[in-house]
């Protein structure tokens, strides 16, 4: 049965640590996950970049950074395609090839300049098993609506009370979905 969630809200609402505690909690069920994630990059507390890390082997590498020099810009942040593709669009695309569940943390600015992870985002939405992707709140790209439509009522905005009970949740009926018991 096809169910996706889409997790949106403003920075810091705590979207990437409610897909990671998802994951763990699938992965503790032998739920079998691929997808990716990112991750800001602090130096002396101020952010400087992004990674990308694939859930399924833990590959990372610098998706975005100040100090990139690069044609693709959001922000104060070039943007390396060539990163994000060889890590996270890989994860997405064998999530659909062998992967119960596929988590894809985030649409947004950054990610939308590779139409490679347009269409594996399009594959995902047309693929009849669970996903939850993470939605940037402010993104305007046909995809986001895209995600955001076929999410319909499991759109979730994560905010203070909500940030700590939506993965259990989510977790939840995801395991009933797939005949799973929790750990």
């Amino acid at each position: 049965m096809r169910i996706i969630y889409a997790l949106t809200g403003p920075p810091g609402c705590g979207k990437t640590t409610a897909t990671l505690k998802i994951s763990n909690i699938l992965k503790s069920s032998n739920v079998k996950i691929d997808g990716m994630y990112t991750e800001e990059i602090r130096v002396s507390g101020r952010r400087v970049g992004f990674r990308v890390t694939r859930i399924a082997t833990g590959e990372s590498g610098v998706m975005a950074h100040v100090d990139f020099k690069s044609s693709y810009r959001v922000g104060k942040y070039f943007v390396d395609i060539k990163t994000l593709e060889n890590i996270g669009v890989a994860g997405i695309l064998n999530g659909l090839n062998s992967a119960e569940v596929v988590i894809i943390d985030e649409v947004g600015p950054m990610e939308l300049y590779s139409n490679s992870f347009i269409n594996a985002i399009r594959r995902v939405l047309l693929r009849d098993a669970p996903a939850i992707l993470t939605v940037h709140y402010r993104a305007s790209h046909p995809i986001v609506y895209d995600v955001k439509k076929t999410a319909g009522d499991r759109l979730i905005t994560l905010n203070e009370n909500s940030r700590d009970r939506i993965p259990y949740d989510v977790s939840k009926e995801i395991l009933e979905t797939l005949g799973k018991s929790t750990s």
